[in-house]
């Protein structure tokens, strides 16, 4: 199973187009009045906004939402660690002949150094989560912070495990225009999901499950996580290993083209 590592070309395409599309909003105001200027203006804020807000929009920069594979196999991704179950996830993909991808926390991850070494021991990926994990702003933040964030994660991700990650995924999967200079400075491709069950906030397996298998198909990228408050994340993961196995699925990792 192969994936695209699509590095930003043009990381500032899309704040150099929301400036011009500003003055055009101006003439527009100019010319015919305020009623078709706050109309246009609210058009290319609500464009913008849109963008952030859906994890799948290539509109800030590529992003890998799903493999081209005709084979029963999927791209499981598990996010927000390393955690406690940190050894119980890994001894689960074990017993099932799963590879994942780690999304990690650069602080978590200098917390627990053990774990990613672990992690990469295992033969599983590891990929850039931000720094400080900061979900309710992430897609609010600045350039400045922006670049933080992912080039801190970078290098402890890189100095733990002895590799630098190649994957991004964005905090909340929400990404604004600033995301794509500091993924192109870092040689990091961008990857969303196309199957979830919302399993960081959902107490419950079996609904977690249910979500995840109506979006099922090969080459699905699956999001899970690790380490969420309610406490059933272990749980979760293994049903969904089991039902795997059932439907004839295989968990690979892709390499980068």
């Amino acid at each position: 199973m192969t994936a695209p590592h699509r590095i930003p070309r043009r990381p500032w395409a899309a704040v150099w187009a929301f400036g011009a599309s500003q003055l055009a909003v101006i003439g527009v105001w100019w010319v015919w009045g305020w009623q078709a200027g706050l109309a246009a203006m609210l058009l290319s804020h609500g464009l913008m906004f849109w963008a952030t807000l859906r994890p799948q929009s290539r509109l800030f920069s590529p992003v890998l939402s799903r493999l081209e594979t005709d084979r029963r196999e999927v791209w499981l991704t598990i996010d927000d660690g390393p955690s406690a179950e940190t050894p119980a996830m890994l001894d689960l993909l074990d017993a099932h002949g799963a590879k994942a991808t780690f999304f990690l926390v650069g602080q978590r991850a200098q917390a627990r150094p053990e774990l990613v070494a672990e992690i990469a021991r295992r033969g599983h990926g590891i990929g850039n989560h931000s720094h400080s994990h900061p979900s309710a702003w992430f897609w609010a933040l600045p350039p400045r912070r922006m670049a933080a964030e992912i080039a801190e994660a970078q290098a402890s991700l890189s100095a733990l495990s002895g590799h630098p990650p190649r994957w991004f995924r964005a905090v909340v999967g929400m990404a604004n225009p600033f995301v794509a200079a500091a993924l192109r400075r870092h040689g990091l491709a961008r990857v969303a999901w196309s199957a979830r069950g919302f399993d960081a906030v959902a107490a419950d397996p079996h609904s977690v499950l249910a979500r995840i298998e109506r979006d099922l198909a090969p080459g699905a990228i699956v999001l899970m996580h690790e380490g969420a408050g309610h406490g059933r994340n272990i749980e979760t993961m293994r049903l969904l290993l089991e039902r795997l196995r059932e439907l004839d699925y295989r968990c690979t990792l892709p390499e980068p083209v």
